[in-house]
């Protein structure tokens, strides 16, 4: 069998278990997540096993230790897995609520309710525990999924897909509300992405070429989120030591992730602010790629190029900047934002207010680190993702904005005229 008849074959089979998951209550769907916490646990040995087939692997092809670390899975990362099943089952039922209803002159009562998206794609790299969260945030959401994890954790991916199928099956649910694709072949995430027909949706986790590749590639609607680019403004006056703490927070405690500051602009009245900041990164070993006035101020910067101010380090690297004013930062953010993370740090409520207003981003903060841009940090639990898009789900993407809605219209017997 061909590639893409292989991963038409399994969407299919999604699909037909996405119509059973329809007719699923919410006991059941989270029984099932249940069983699959239980199951983890109950076959954790199967799962290490695998997953020392995909490390050994990854060793010989001379993966990163950075690599090595998020593939590798132990008793410990595996129970951690169960109990985020667990947690997701506790949450409140996002089919449940009925989000409007109302009553017409002729006596039409309509109401809308959220609905499953049907069929969810995942595309993604390197993380095992992936294919764990994002099966629990879909299957609550009354989805079913279809899995293409990166080649370095095939084993691993294959042999969590199979138990969580299993445990869908043992509850009474096809086990095709999960499946998974086995070939390490990449024309398969071409194949996925034009599979419109079956795929309500497609969320791509890696790095910007596999999201590139699938934006490029694909039919069905995509989740996008291409980078972080995130950007903090420091205004003319503030609190300097809160200033301090929010900007090495939001580039020192963890510079790898999307929300981590990568351009940071500071008023040129609030050179105090500027030169606090400055040396407490590079305290802490941050590269300060600064422009021409930043350079002058503060000892031990790199002058910044054209290019700095597009780039998402992901690293211990800051481009920094002062400007005249806030219009000065309100549209240099604007040319440089990916939409997903922009701060403002003052103690004018009016300047807040405006950039909060003003700023187009799908997170945007007052007084406060970028680091929160995350649904469990937001209260919403786990997240598939963080959606720099408007359309269909902006920020990020926990169980509610993984349904959509249709109208239910209940009549006596009216006729149009």
């Amino acid at each position: 069998m061909g590639i893409a008849d292989m991963v038409t074959e399994k969407a299919v089979k999604a699909k037909e278990a996405s119509r059973a998951l329809l007719k699923a209550d919410a006991d059941l769907r989270n029984a099932a997540l249940r069983e699959m916490a239980q199951d983890l646990r109950a076959r954790r040995a199967r799962i290490i096993r695998a997953n020392e087939i995909d490390m050994e692997n990854g060793q010989q092809k001379q993966l990163s230790s950075a690599m090595l670390d998020r593939l590798r899975l132990d008793e410990k990362r595996i129970n951690d897995m169960a109990v985020a099943l667990e947690e997701i089952a506790d949450f409140p039922d996002p089919l449940a609520a009925v989000l409007e209803e109302w009553e017409r002159p002729n006596g039409l009562r309509i109401r809308k309710v959220p609905v499953p998206l049907g069929v969810v794609g995942i595309i993604y790299e390197s993380r095992p525990n992936v294919t764990v969260d994002s099966t629990g945030l879909c299957l609550k959401a009354g989805n079913a999924v279809l899995l293409r994890g990166g080649s370095e954790a095939i084993n691993s991916n294959v042999a969590l897909a199979e138990i969580l199928a299993d445990a869908c099956h043992d509850v009474g649910l096809p086990r095709s509300c999960v499946e998974i694709v086995t070939t390490t072949d990449r024309q398969a995430v071409i194949e996925m992405c034009k599979l419109d027909r079956y795929l309500s949706l497609i969320v791509p986790r890696g790095g910007a070429e596999l999201i590139r590749t699938v934006k490029q590639n694909a039919t069905v609607p995509v989740l996008q989120h291409e980078r972080g680019m995130t950007q903090i403004y420091v205004d003319a006056t503030c609190d300097l030591d809160m200033a301090v703490s929010l900007v090495h927070n939001a580039k020192v405690q963890r510079p790898g992730v999307c929300n981590a500051v990568e351009n940071l602009y500071v008023h040129e009245a609030n050179t105090a602010a500027l030169q606090a900041i400055v040396a407490d990164l590079q305290a802490s070993g941050v590269e300060i790629r600064g422009d021409e006035r930043v350079c002058a101020l503060c000892a031990g910067c790199t002058p910044a190029t054209a290019e700095d101010w597009d780039t998402e380090y992901l690293d211990l690297i800051l481009t920094v900047g002062l400007v005249n004013s806030l219009d000065e930062a309100l549209d240099r953010i604007a040319r440089h934002t990916s939409g997903l993370t922009e701060a403002i740090i003052t103690d004018n409520e009016a300047n807040a207010e405006r950039f909060l207003k003003e700023v187009d981003s799908a997170c945007v903060y007052h007084n406060t680190s970028t680091r929160f841009t995350d649904g469990g940090q937001f209260g919403m639990g786990a997240e598939i993702g963080i959606s720099t898009d408007k359309l269909h789900a902006r920020g990020p993407v926990g169980v509610r904005e993984l349904t959509s809605y249709k109208y239910v219209i209940h009549g006596n017997g009216q006729v149009r005229s």
